[in-house]
């Protein structure tokens, strides 16, 4: 199956970012949002990010403008365009909100649409079982989308074949490096990278080292270009949480037991960048 219309469900900073990609790459694209102020707000982000693209001089002012035209704007899921050939959910990590969304799509979209979601850790599999479960998919990107190179594409246990290699081609169009993934819990990015910050949250609970040498230590000894506390922070704590309890709720394992420091931050409101403070202040 070709996919040539596109529709996004959610203008966060996931939702923007694969519509930036989508659109960059000559995709008409519909961004569906609560509203027409989200749907303005997320159009002014992907224009911001655009605008730094075209400073750096990695696109043209055509590239700007031809990627802005690829895009409309939508509020309200129910109005999602029902010939959508692909239909991206990118909403916040919480089952119960995605599966309400693809109640409402499976009674909109067209018979042959491939349903996708963007989900970091949770189950293809579980999100597909009311719909069409050979033409659901996982695809998630790695933010900043238009800037990461990866994506997962995740099997739900009954993905078709065709479904999963149209998705792949659909990545390579885009310019990203597509890996098949099966579905278990945090797939395979976060079942590793979330586990190892929070043991550095669990590490800073104790007391073995600040917040600032901890990430020290991973940048400098470990070669990453961000330390895994600043990360968490980026990331936002309350996702962080989330990914950790669909680990520990979907494995059963003691390993993956959500750090007290982690949870005590989230209640506190404490969530990173976007609060302005989590394991560091921000301006």
């Amino acid at each position: 199956m070709e996919i040539k219309k596109v529709s996004v469900i959610g203008g966060g900073t996931m939702g923007n970012g694969i519509t930036h990609v989508f659109a960059l790459k000559g995709f008409h694209v519909n961004l569906i949002e609560m509203n027409n102020e989200l749907g303005d707000k997320a159009l002014a982000n992907i224009v911001k990010n655009l605008d730094r693209q075209l400073k750096k001089g990695s696109i043209s002012e055509d590239d700007k403008n031809r990627t802005i035209a690829n895009i409309s704007i939508i509020s309200g899921v129910e109005n999602t365009p029902a010939n959508s050939d692909l239909i991206i959910e990118a909403i916040y990590e919480n089952k119960e909100a995605k599966l309400k969304i693809f109640s409402q799509l499976e009674q909109i979209a067209k018979s042959d649409s491939i349903f996708a979601s963007n989900t970091s850790s949770i189950s293809i599999t579980e999100l597909s079982a009311l719909n069409r479960p050979d033409r659901f998919i996982g695809m998630h990107f790695m933010n900043p989308v238009p800037v990461m190179q990866l994506v997962e594409i995740i099997r739900g246990y009954s993905t078709s074949d065709n479904t999963f290699n149209s998705i792949k081609e659909l990545a390579l169009k885009l310019g990203k490096t597509p890996v098949e993934v099966f579905d278990y819990p945090g797939f395979i990015s976060n079942r590793i990278l979330m586990p190892m910050i929070n043991e550095a949250i669990f590490a800073l609970m104790e007391g073995v080292a600040s917040a600032e040498d901890i990430d020290t230590v991973m940048k400098l000894g470990m070669n990453h270009p961000m330390g895994p506390l600043t990360l968490a922070d980026f990331i936002g704590l309350d996702v962080c949480l989330a990914i950790m309890d669909v680990l520990y709720n979907g494995f059963n394992d003691s390993k993956y037991r959500p750090c007290p420091l982690l949870k005590k931050m989230v209640s506190a409101k404490k969530l990173g960048r976007k609060t302005g403070e989590g394991f560091f202040k921000y301006n």
